[in-house]
């Protein structure tokens, strides 16, 4: 039988919660990862390869201990888990833009406003940096090119899935709205041979994505628009797809890149968003992560995680129908398909 805990003993680990946020970015900011190779090293050896104090390296290798990223098969030894992996900057699966932007100042001063921006609905961030999320990235060419990284790590498990999940085949083309650097267009493009297809986004947003498809072998099946999705959505294409781009932004300014988008599908188009989907009533179990995005999304762009009804009024207001959500495998995103509206 499960001793049950003490009162408050859940509260304070909340309470605490920061404290776990800073020691994965310790981990990730002294490299720790990589000073392991298979075997497992003392603190000591760790520390001596880092160029760090040995005391403070094993107290923090202990902690990442209780957090499951590194074992200690016996005193004072250690060996990096599965999940500690991913905090190294060879891993091909690698986290470690993704946790370093997260886990930035520019990502966490926002939250410290957090009961500001319920009051107001307003992002705390433009009062902490003094502008919007994204122009303050777009005056950082470093924090930009992080983000882009973050962001295509954060797109891999979905580019897995989704070319699969949707016959792309049927179309000759897929303009892909705020699609970065190219990750998930390029596996849509590996898996249909047939397909052409261009990423649309900002001049910093799209900065990497020509160097990705030359890598790719996809240079002369694609290209690369430089714009403002508020402004226009270039034409030319079946499909339009927006992966984790309507989640920025509040309702009006959705249905205007939503409308835009429509404005030049062809009868037969579709648009693809792929989304976290918010259930309609919280059950106990739901992954707090679809809840603390939506509350990231205010705090930091002005934005918010959405139900399928949510989504559903949207496309509406843009004259689409949605016709298809489901469940991008375990990814916790999912895809809505929508087309023209009668």
């Amino acid at each position: 039988m499960t001793e049950a805990l003490p009162p408050g003993s859940h509260l304070r680990r909340l309470a605490f919660g920061f404290m776990t946020t800073y020691t994965v970015r310790a981990a990730l900011q002294l490299k720790l990862v990589d000073a392991f190779d298979d075997a497992p090293r003392t603190g000591a050896e760790v520390a001596a390869a880092l160029g760090l104090p040995a005391e403070t390296v094993t107290r923090l290798l202990r902690a990442l201990t209780v957090l499951g990223l590194f074992t200690e098969p016996e005193t004072g030894r250690f060996a990096v888990t599965g999940e500690g992996r991913l905090l190294g900057q060879a891993h091909p699966g690698a986290q470690s833009a993704l946790v370093e932007m997260f886990t930035d100042p520019v990502m966490t001063r926002g939250w410290e406003g957090m009961a500001e921006s319920v009051r107001t609905g307003r992002p705390a961030f433009d009062d902490v940096f003094g502008k919007p999320f994204f122009a303050h990235l777009a005056e950082d060419p470093a924090k930009s090119a992080l983000f882009n990284a973050s962001m295509s790590e954060g797109s891999r498990a979905v580019a897995r899935i989704l070319p699969q999940a949707f016959d792309f085949g049927r179309f000759a083309s897929v303009t892909d709205v705020g699609g970065g650097d190219g990750t998930l267009l390029t596996e849509i493009l590996r898996a249909h041979p047939s397909v052409r297809g261009a990423v649309f986004d900002s001049a910093e947003g799209g900065a990497a994505a020509t160097g990705r498809f030359e890598a790719a072998g996809l240079a002369d099946r694609t290209s690369v628009l430089t714009g403002d999705f508020f402004a226009e959505v270039p034409d030319g294409s079946d499909v339009y797809l927006l992966k984790s781009i309507i989640h920025d932004w509040d309702d009006d300014r959705c249905a205007t890149i939503l409308r835009h988008c429509r404005a030049v599908m062809p009868p037969d188009g579709r648009l693809l968003l792929v989304e976290p989907v918010l259930p309609e009533v919280v059950r106990p179990g739901t992954p707090p992560g679809l809840y603390l995005s939506d509350l990231n999304m205010l705090v930091n762009v002005g934005g918010r995680e959405r139900t399928r009804t949510d989504f559903e009024n949207l496309c509406r207001r843009a004259n689409l129908e949605a016709t298809d959500t489901r469940p991008l495998g375990d990814t916790g995103f999912w895809l809505i398909e929508a087309i023209p509206a009668p």
